[in-house]
């Protein structure tokens, strides 16, 4: 629990000293307060910031009516008489700050440290809202459950003497109830959460087994975060309610500091896979920073679309991507431009690949389609090769209009090396001239097919009884095409490299004719 003494102690660093205090500096500070003059709102907080107050007088008052016990204010002592007079005779320490040191220092100094203080006891992370949820109980007098915007449970008090079955439940199932649900929604609870900050009172229903609840939105600005339930048979009076709300201006800041270390642990993993995959020369100590085992790899690549809004739920598969400890989770990934990359332990056994791919798959909504490309086996250092190969996979995939939820660079290495000539051709890196280009411009100038029975006969190997099965024509007709051919352009199919160009550029040139 932060005190006041180490408040003290702590802001004397960042030019803040201490001009009024009360008897004991062993007071236990549990909330912040910033003055906003635009919410005329009753709210309490036991540190009450002084921003944008003109005087210490004014900032004394102002605290006072918050029941603060310490007051912050920026300015240049000496400090008005009248202002200590009121500030000990309400028992409201005053801490002078400079004006150099900006209110958003103070701002993350103040919270982090009595959020921090809050964490103490019992850890930080979930367990620090689980004491916050039983230290609001207490003040409440009844007991507290908190809960996400999804009504799913994420702390509640350990006072379950007076539980009621619909509490029991919403605690052992880890959420409410889909029956509670549907009567929060037909009683316009949700409807009240998602555009008031005033606590609302949830009747008794003997037939949910619902003994009645007091309820507050927890919210960020216009985002609702969650929500802080109250067992009670009745309302609760005025002075709770404030405690309440209260309580649901610091849940909002515990679960604000989560999101931002989770976004920040992203941030750190983001940017060291983002090394990997464009080449880092110390590949092998970046997956040891990354906590991935020594080993070989595979780049998975994947877009996300929603109907027609190409690339829309890129965001929320990254998020399911690195949800949970490092520890639990197989892979790393990141998020470039439109594309989630993701690192996996995985030899030449893809099994693990596609097994992780169906988990993200299973967690996203019904109506998000995915697309992935998997790449092959790489070392720490081949990585950027694994990426474009994955890169490739997951373009040959989004072309096909059904198929297998990902494409891997194994099983695809040959129509992604004729991907990779038609986007050389698309850029005009193949001759223009030669005989397949000579022999397109005559079949398009005289209606003839002599294309598709050089390709037929290709295909055939040089059997003329084949080429022409393919073609649906006698094999003496493939036979004097292919000498009309002969006589119109350099042919030479005697020569292996000639009939291996000619492959080639037929498939960049003429894929999918028949």
């Amino acid at each position: 629990m932060l005190r006041l003494d180490r408040l003290v102690n702590v802001l004397g660093g960042y030019g803040a000293r201490l001009c009024c205090a009360p008897a004991s500096r062993e007071v236990e500070l549990r909330s912040v307060m910033v003055h906003d003059p635009t919410d005329t709102r009753p709210t309490t907080g036991d540190v009450f910031l002084a921003v944008g107050v003109d005087s210490a007088a004014d900032a004394v008052r102002l605290a006072r009516s918050a029941r603060a016990s310490v007051v912050l204010v920026r300015g240049s002592p000496p400090l008005e008489g009248d202002a200590l007079a009121d500030a000990r005779d309400g028992g409201i320490a005053v801490l002078l700050v400079e004006p150099e040191v900006s209110w958003s220092q103070l701002f993350g100094v103040v919270y982090g440290l009595v959020l921090e203080g809050r964490e103490t006891e019992a850890g930080r992370g979930p367990t620090g809202l689980f004491a916050f949820a039983d230290t609001l109980a207490a003040e409440v007098g009844s007991a507290v459950t908190i809960e996400d915007q999804m009504s799913r449970v994420l702390a509640y008090s350990g006072l379950q003497q007076t539980a009621d079955p619909a509490r029991l439940e919403t605690i052992l199932g880890r959420r409410v109830p889909d029956t509670m649900r549907r009567l929060f929604k037909r009683e316009g609870v949700f409807a009240h959460l998602a555009t008031s900050d005033e606590p609302l009172f949830v009747a008794p229903s003997a037939e949910h087994g619902l003994t009645g609840r007091m309820v507050v939105a927890v919210r960020a600005g216009r985002e609702l975060l969650g929500s802080i339930w109250v067992e009670c048979q009745r309302p609760l009076s005025e002075e709770r309610r404030i405690v309440l709300g209260d309580g649901a201006r610091a849940v909002a800041l515990h679960l604000l500091r989560s999101r931002v270390s989770a976004d920040l642990e992203r941030q750190v993993e983001s940017d060291l896979v983002i090394r990997l995959l464009e080449g880092a020369p110390d590949a092998p100590a970046v997956v040891s920073r990354l906590g991935l085992p020594p080993g070989r790899f595979r780049v998975i690549a994947i877009q996300a679309h929603v109907a027609e809004e190409r690339h829309a739920a890129i965001l929320l598969a990254f998020e399911r991507a690195t949800t949970g400890f490092g520890w639990s989770r197989p892979g790393r990934s990141t998020l470039f431009g439109n594309t989630l990359y993701t690192l996996l332990p995985c030899d030449n056994d893809v099994t693990p690949a596609h097994d992780w791919l169906a988990s993200i798959v299973n967690v996203l909504p019904r109506r998000v389609t995915v697309f992935a490309g998997i790449g092959g086996v790489a070392e720490p250092a081949q990585l950027p090769a694994s990426r474009q190969e994955a890169d490739e996979s997951l373009a040959l995939r989004a072309g096909r209009p059904g198929g297998a939820l990902a494409v891997v660079y194994d099983e695809s290495w040959d129509e992604i090396l004729l991907q990779r000539l038609r986007a050389a051709a698309s850029s005009g890196r193949v001759p223009a001239r030669g005989p397949v280009a000579e022999l397109t411009r005559h079949d398009a100038e005289h209606g003839t097919r002599y294309i598709a029975t050089l390709r037929a006969w290709l295909e055939a190997q040089g059997e003329l009884a084949a080429a022409a099965g393919r073609l649906d024509v006698h094999p003496n007709t493939v036979r004097y095409r292919l000498r009309r051919m002969a006589e119109l352009t350099d042919l030479r199919l005697e020569l292996p490299e000639k009939r291996l160009a000619m492959i080639i550029a037929l498939a960049v040139h003429q894929d999918g004719q028949p």
